[in-house]
């Protein structure tokens, strides 16, 4: 709630970025639930390796547990910012805001999947890169604000120039935003159609991420 309030004062009352004819607040407030929970994701699992680096070397048992591990339990969490994020929804279509529920809701769960696989995968990629650079593990968290500014949580899509708006589009997250967006508040500039294409991203995420990190599973204790 807090980051939500001091987006929609920089960004949306200093700034004045549009907002699509949403009200401010539920637009960033939206961007920030699904944001939040694939970033967690990410940075939490790319830390795998050197932080379970002391469990790892007593017991053997399946490694791929740990982040998995992780991004079910960041559905808690998750589930918390979306019971907010609703609560207030409710609140502004009481008072009579242009939002409004669309069918596509019935396509939380594929954006549950699609996040939690991105974030998976990205995560235990990076992991499986940071036992042998152990200096990139501090880029995590910049790279992922970086993405952040590359994703359309505190703009619209339609705010985006089209000669530059497929640069957002390579981006695996921006149709998971924007179909969010389009679910529950019925206004986006994207097909949801364009979701296949994150969907084909997390899967190659994360057989790249499952094959590099089976391959450094046998090796991390000799780097970390």
């Amino acid at each position: 709630i807090l980051t939500t309030v001091v987006f929609t004062v920089i960004f949306g009352n200093i700034a004045k970025l549009p907002t699509d004819g949403l009200p401010p607040f539920l637009f960033y407030l939206a961007g920030n639930t699904v944001w939040v929970y694939f970033s967690t994701c990410v940075t939490s699992t790319s830390n795998t390796f050197a932080g379970n680096a002391a469990v790892f070397g007593k017991v053997y048992f399946p490694r791929l547990s740990v982040p998995i591990s992780i991004v079910i339990s960041n559905l808690i969490s998750f589930g918390i910012r979306l019971g907010v994020f609703l609560a207030f929804l409710v609140y502004f279509m009481l008072k009579g805001a242009a939002v409004h529920v669309t069918w596509w809701v019935l396509l939380l769960p594929v954006l549950l999947i699609v996040m939690a696989g991105l974030g998976l995968g990205f995560g235990i990629i990076i992991s499986s890169m940071t036992t042998k650079y152990r200096d990139l593990q501090q880029l995590v968290g910049f790279g992922v604000q970086l993405m952040m500014y590359g994703t359309p949580v505190i703009y619209p899509l339609s705010s985006v120039d089209a000669g530059w708006r497929w640069l957002l589009l390579l981006n695996p997250m921006t149709p998971v935003v924007e179909v969010f967006r389009f679910a529950f508040l019925g206004t986006s500039a994207l097909e949801p159609v364009y979701l296949i294409y994150s969907f084909f991203c997390m899967l190659t995420a994360l057989l790249i991420g499952i094959v590099a990190f089976n391959h450094v599973e046998n090796t991390f204790m000799d780097t970390v």
